[in-house]
């Protein structure tokens, strides 16, 4: 019974091309929804023209894009289940024209060991951009990227850093530090334990305390320190400052642009 099938098979091939005999075997072996690496095999198969077959390929690297990006979903929920403990063990304390200046923050380190673990479990990884723009402003650029490919990118700028007396070069690293630092946590959707207002809350130049609107504290508060001292310089020189704030960085400190304001006027009297 066995020999009479096997025969019976090979008979039913036997007028067929082996061209023919190849597309037949690939339609078999399709699954129920074929991928289009499924459908770019078996046009390869039946000889189909470099015109389909590169519409083919295409239509391949926007479904492996998709399924990518599916993946990076799914790397990041299972990420995301495991919560990760961030605390703010550094203080930081010096002193400024307008008083002490003094808060916690978790450093860099703690940040990128806390995570990293994590995210290699899942497929995941991270690295950091860096550009100086015109203006003393520095942009830092987080990625995050999955094993199959998919990527998303986090953005923050700020100007140096040149608070407790640093130099140029401190004050430009000091900047990037801090940036990577809040990049990586807004990229991955994490926040330090302790988070406070960073000592701003009663701070002694008698300046409100910084508005929360969500960004990174210290990002916002190098900004609001440089108007401030545009501010003790006079109207003129705070304007000029501000105007030379990308939109963003405005949007983040304007709840605080009055008081600044009206310092610059009484600069200005």
């Amino acid at each position: 019974m066995s020999t009479m099938t096997a025969t019976t098979i090979h008979e039913g091939t036997l007028g067929l091309e082996p061209r023919e005999v190849r597309a037949e075997q690939t339609t078999k072996a399709l699954s129920a929804t074929p991928t289009p690496a499924d459908l770019l095999g078996m046009a390869m198969a039946q000889g189909a023209d470099l015109d389909r077959l590169e519409r083919l390929m295409a239509l391949q690297e926007r479904w492996e894009a998709n399924q990518a990006e599916k993946a990076y979903v799914t790397a990041m929920t299972a990420f995301k289940a495991k919560p990760i403990d961030i605390y703010k063990r550094k203080r930081v304390r010096f002193q400024t024209s307008k008083g002490v200046t003094e808060y916690n923050h978790a450093e860099l380190a703690d940040v990128v060991d806390a995570a990293i673990t994590g995210m290699a479990e899942h497929g995941l990884s991270h690295a950091w951009e860096t550009e100086q723009r015109q203006g003393g402003w520095i942009a830092v650029t987080c990625v995050v990227t999955h094993a199959q490919g998919h990527s998303k990118r986090t953005m923050l700028t700020a100007q140096a850093d040149d608070s407790g007396g640093k130099n140029s070069i401190q004050a430009v690293g000091s900047t990037i530090t801090y940036l990577q630092r809040y990049t990586l946590l807004a990229a991955l959707g994490l926040a330090t334990k302790g988070m406070d207002d960073d000592g701003r809350g009663s701070s002694a130049s008698g300046r409100p305390a910084a508005a929360d609107d969500g960004q990174p504290d210290e990002v916002r508060d190098r900004i609001v320190d440089d108007l401030y001292a545009c501010a003790d310089n006079g109207m003129e020189e705070l304007m000029k400052a501000w105007r030379a704030l990308p939109e963003a960085s405005r949007a983040r400190v304007g709840r605080e642009f009055a008081a600044i304001k009206a310092r610059a006027e009484k600069a200005s009297a």
